[in-house]
């Protein structure tokens, strides 16, 4: 009879070494590409509330939501996603796909979603371009001379419309600071409301929707570059123009890009 040859414990180890090896070696870039497959499809949600704010805006004569709500319950509920809703069917497109998991069951900053009632979110309206009436001095705590009111106006490529965000709104001050930490958010009105959007979603962007419907990442920095409101200083004191230094900002936020 033939002798049967078989795999000795030595080559066995070898084996599972080298598969152990590779895997190393293929892990960082497979999470890599998933984190790149998903914020593609934080943009494709994007692309659909693109369509969502058109169809909003063209039945309204180029206008934004008027952002009244005042006495309601569930302010952020009744002010955007409620009016919203009869503009698309598939609900989890509010959700970026790194951030599905309401801070209620245990989701947190920047992974998390907030929610509002029955309704999760991990994307926000610039405040700025609501429309209230001509006569309201003043719309949930914040004055209204600064409104956008319309996405049909010069610069509707710099004037961010829907973003990735911690919050379920948000009205940024060119002089509002960053987080100390990366989660660090803020709930009280007119208090450094940029912490809701400057947040590390994915690798030091987020993604974001312009009132000309373009769709763009956005660096963390690059936030307080862009115009927010009318009169929202782009080369305000958190830009190099405005003179920050590398060492001004906190330290997790030092890698990233300057602007």
């Amino acid at each position: 009879m033939r002798k049967k040859n078989g795999f000795t414990l030595i080559e066995l180890l070898v084996v599972i070494a080298i598969i152990a090896l590779l895997m190393a070696i293929l892990m960082p870039a497979l999470n890599r590409v998933k984190k790149q497959a998903k914020a593609v499809a934080c943009q494709s949600n994007l692309h659909q509330w693109a369509i969502v704010f058109s169809m909003y805006t063209d039945q309204n004569n180029g206008y934004f939501l008027s952002g009244l709500a005042e006495g309601v319950a569930n302010v952020g509920k009744y002010w955007w996603m409620e009016p919203l809703k009869p503009y698309y069917k598939d609900e989890r497109i509010r959700l970026c796909p790194v951030a599905t998991k309401p801070y209620n069951e245990g989701g947190r900053v920047p992974f998390g979603a907030w929610y509002v009632g029955d309704d999760a979110g991990s994307y926000s309206p610039n405040g700025w371009l609501c429309n209230p009436p001509a006569t309201m001095a003043a719309l949930h705590g914040r004055t209204t001379e600064h409104n956008w009111r319309t996405v049909d106006t010069k610069g509707a490529g710099d004037i961010p419309m829907f973003l990735d965000c911690a919050w379920d709104d948000a009205w940024p001050h060119h002089t509002d600071h960053p987080p100390e930490y990366d989660g660090e958010v803020v709930e009280s009105v007119n208090n450094n409301e940029m912490k809701r959007f400057c947040l590390n979603r994915h690798d030091g962007f987020i993604n974001g929707l312009f009132a000309d419907r373009s769709i763009r990442k956005l660096g963390l920095k690059e936030l307080w570059k862009l115009k927010w409101h009318r009169t929202f200083d782009t080369a305000g004191p958190w830009t190099k123009a405005g003179g920050v230094q590398p060492e001004n900002w906190p330290q997790w936020m030092r890698r990233f890009k300057d602007y």
